[in-house]
């Protein structure tokens, strides 16, 4: 049996030894460790307003050329395949910031007519900076958009414009205010902290969240960004995460058996004297990696497969696409692309090396 590390110390999953052959053996998205792909990222844009220091370099990055990029009507294609030929459940919409998508309305419209192979309705969600979202949450919500979650690391403005390269924290507030009272919720906030930046700040931000009833995840630094910035030490642990929250909230541990594929291990937060309670999340992909449990697969801007956030390999669906191939040959190349997985993505492996493309390109 292989062992692949669920995401606590001293725990493991077993995963089943892969089976020989190079073809999947059902029409769902399997890999060889039985693991199935009912999660589906959709990047719409590598594109964004923002410019974050753990995202991009300073000088910015050079965006794909536009007909590189997929079109509304393909992007809503490939959706199709997805949820009606391979039995995905959920869609979320990223980027870069899917904000910047003209025709993000009416993608979301499309996707919540899909029924899965079961005959439901796929949940759909949107990770945003929220730049924007304060003009168009109404929309989104009339759409049949399901929830949003917020990037958001810092509420000191100044702190904001260090990490982001933009003044616009005003802005991602609005977005969040908006999204609540359109209902798309309940509204979820990420947080990454950075030592010495905006790692004092924890408490403050589930503070934030929980007056509000805002859901909070905090989710360590990954080399995912710009080589130079990567630095792991000054990547915050989710250990240090609690140890700060526990100065101000008693924090109690979940059932982790219940965590089931959720990148994010919850605690509950008992209410205090001037705050009410809630739960907080924290998304220990380096220190405690969760790859036993992945039900995700990914499809870039401009059409490519992936099957790890840290995948190193892509496989093109844009070309099968243009090229005239049918639903039924795009499904079969993207359940061979799944097919190989690898077990894991082998973050603390002295001999790991970060995806050629950055955050902004990949999609979260």
């Amino acid at each position: 049996m292989t062992q692949l590390a669920l995401g606590f110390p001293g725990q493991q999953i077993a995963a089943p030894d892969p089976p020989s052959g190079d073809r999947p053996p059902t029409p769902a998205l399997v890999d060889r460790y039985g693991r199935v792909a009912q999660n589906l990222r959709v990047s719409l844009s590598d594109r964004c307003n923002l410019c974050c220091v753990f995202c991009m370099p300073a000088k910015g990055l050079d965006w794909l050329p536009t007909t590189q990029v997929l079109s509304d009507a393909e992007v809503v294609r490939l959706i199709t395949i997805a949820v009606e030929q391979l039995d995905i459940h959920a869609v979320r919409f990223t980027g870069g910031e899917p904000l910047l998508r003209r025709g993000l309305e009416d993608i979301v419209a499309a996707t919540t007519t899909l029924r899965t192979v079961n005959g439901a309705r796929p949940e759909t969600a949107l990770t945003t900076n929220a730049v924007g979202l304060e003009g168009r949450a109404v929309g989104l919500a009339a759409a049949g958009l399901d929830r949003v979650n917020v990037s958001l690391d810092s509420l000191d403005r100044q702190t904001f414009v260090t990490l982001t390269r933009r003044d616009r924290l005003s802005d991602v507030l609005a977005g969040l205010a908006a999204a609540d009272a359109a209902l798309l919720g309940p509204v979820k906030i990420n947080a990454v902290l950075i030592r010495g930046v905006n790692d004092a700040e924890a408490p403050e931000l589930l503070a934030f969240a929980l007056r509000r009833g805002y859901g909070l995840r905090f989710i360590e630094q990954m080399p995912l960004g710009p080589i130079e910035a990567w630095d792991r030490g000054a990547m915050v642990t989710a250990q240090e995460i609690l140890a700060s929250l526990s100065t101000r909230f008693t924090l109690i541990t979940t059932d982790q058996a219940e965590r089931g594929s959720s990148p994010a291990q919850h605690w509950v937060v008992e209410p205090g004297p001037d705050l009410p309670g809630g739960t907080v999340g924290v998304v220990s992909a380096v220190s405690r990696p969760f790859c036993g449990a992945c039900d995700r697969t990914r499809l870039t801007a401009d059409g490519q497969v992936r099957s790890c956030l840290f995948s190193r390999t892509e496989t093109d669906l844009r070309s099968l696409l243009r090229g005239g191939a049918s639903d039924d040959e795009i499904a079969a190349m993207w359940r061979t692309a799944m097919w190989g997985k690898e077990a894991g993505h082998d973050i603390n492996d002295p001999a790991f090396m970060q995806p050629r493309r950055p955050m902004s390109a990949i999609g979260g």
